[in-house]
């Protein structure tokens, strides 16, 4: 599993956009990007810095996978049928990290990261650590019984500010199954995403 090295609100205010919908995250109060020069920072970009934006936005929400991480979940969605764009989301939202996520057993997606690789997380039945491995559907979640008490899983649950998606079918508070790999209109992001770019990116 990789470490995210820096805070994950710098990215916040690096796009200038609240890309998680969390009340904490400091662009609420500060649209500027960070750093000395952040409120400087207003050059019109160019089409490759817009593309690579939308890439650096995307990779960020899913928990900042590696590149080499999401260059290989592209290569993968290019392959398949269908649009690009659409299969890169589709695959992302398969990530187990990102289901744990969905339904609401972290409240951020680091959380998640790392419920499931302290083993907290089984996967019909089975534990599992790997935050990234595919979830397909019909595949049930269900939480360790350590788990069911730790207060941040019990805190996530409480959280308003997002609810758990049509495709992620709750039994309980402790268990989920994946009914379907979602389109992008179905995902709930905070802030607009743009796949296409990310596809007009790494097709230069």
């Amino acid at each position: 599993m990789s470490k995210r090295n820096s805070s994950k609100y710098k990215l916040d205010r690096r796009m200038g956009e609240n890309i998680w919908g969390r009340p904490k995250s400091s662009v609420n109060r500060r649209s500027y990007g960070p750093g000395q020069h952040g409120q400087r920072r207003k050059s019109k970009i160019s089409d490759f810095g817009v593309q690579l934006r939308a890439k650096q936005k995307l990779k960020g929400y899913y928990g900042d996978v590696t590149e080499k991480q999401f260059k290989r979940t592209y290569a993968e969605a290019s392959r398949m049928k269908g649009d690009t764009g659409q299969n890169l989301i589709g695959l992302l939202e398969q990530r187990l990290d990102m289901v744990v996520y969905r339904a609401k057993f972290a409240p951020t997606i680091f959380a998640a990261r790392q419920i499931v690789s302290h083993g907290h997380i089984q996967v019909n039945g089975v534990k599992c650590n790997i935050a990234s491995r595919r979830v397909m559907p019909g595949d049930v979640l269900s939480l360790g019984t350590k788990a069911k008490e730790m207060a941040l899983i019990i805190e996530a649950q409480s959280l308003p500010e997002r609810e758990i998606p049509d495709y992620v079918s709750a039994d309980g508070t402790d268990k989920v199954t994946y009914v379907r790999v979602p389109t992008l209109d179905e995902v709930p992001y905070p802030v607009k995403m743009e796949p296409n770019l990310v596809v007009e990116f790494y097709s230069r």
